[in-house]
């Protein structure tokens, strides 16, 4: 008689991840959500970073860096060897947090409208389904981050090729800072993904939730200062005007605020996975 073998918690949130990668590969809503990221991208890598070695060392792109972010905020910025992997730096930092927003909205939330997950757990358990899931969709924001650090290369082997090994080096830096700044936001959409019912539920949520903590902090900030700068901390993207002047080891550091944040809220996220029913 044939006997079955179980699979490992690790393997089957493998298998899990792969699935989520496969569902939103060959899906209409994932073609059509991929070809919207595409087209931004195309946008920004056509216009601001093509032409960055212009924009960078022009005294009025220097003057608007300046006063949005601050003068010593930004001088590392202007440090780089590469004008357009500066100019992906900082688009990348503030734009791809938003699309792990709306990435990983549905985590969980289609399969709690259409009864699924009842169906999932009997092949899985709740740990393995939330990491598996969490995995997969952090997979998914590693291959489109490394298929826009590749476009940006091919624009820069068109301008200089003799700029490529500086710019590899740069884009390795990029790769690896970005995925983790989208740690929390994704642990985050995992959370509200499991309450809400929809994808756009859980969207609307994230948006209030981390636009209210903001509103909060200010108005706390008027009276307790010092409560205002712990409380910050806890919002994802916090570190995020830090890390725009930052290129290399020196961003290690900080690279500990979303590390931490994405383990409190994978926590919590398990926990109310534990908890729920389903």
């Amino acid at each position: 008689m044939k006997t079955v073998t179980p699979r490992s918690s690790i393997s089957g949130a493998i298998l899990l991840a792969r699935f989520e990668l496969k569902k939103i590969l060959f899906s209409t809503r994932g073609l059509v959500a991929l070809a919207a990221f595409a087209l931004v991208w195309f946008l920004i890598l056509w216009y601001p970073v093509k032409h960055a070695s212009v924009y960078l060392f022009s005294p009025d792109f220097k003057q608007l860096l300046s006063a949005l972010f601050g003068e010593s905020s930004v001088s590392e910025l202007f440090s780089w060897k590469v004008a357009e992997m500066a100019i992906l730096w900082v688009a990348a930092l503030y734009l791809f947090p938003l699309f792990s927003i709306f990435v990983s909205a549905d985590q969980f939330a289609s399969d709690k409208t259409r009864g699924t997950f009842r169906f999932l757990t009997l092949r899985a358990n709740r740990d393995t389904l939330f990491f598996g899931r969490v995995a997969g969709y952090l997979f998914i924001q590693a291959i489109l981050l490394a298929f826009t650090l590749f476009a940006t290369l091919l624009l820069i082997a068109y301008r200089d090729p003799n700029l490529l090994p500086s710019a590899v080096g740069s884009s390795l830096f990029i790769f690896v800072n970005i995925m983790i700044v989208l740690l929390p936001y994704t642990a985050l959409m995992a959370i509200l993904s499991l309450y809400a019912n929809s994808a756009r539920q859980a969207t609307i949520y994230a948006i209030l939730l981390l636009a209210g903590i903001s509103i909060v902090n200010g108005i706390i900030n008027y009276s307790l200062p010092g409560l205002s700068s712990i409380l910050q901390w806890i919002v994802p993207g916090a570190q995020l005007s830090m890390m725009i002047n930052t290129h290399g080891f020196s961003s290690l550091p900080i690279a500990a605020i979303p590390l931490i944040q994405a383990a409190v809220l994978l926590l919590l996220g398990r926990t109310y996975m534990a908890r729920i029913a389903i």
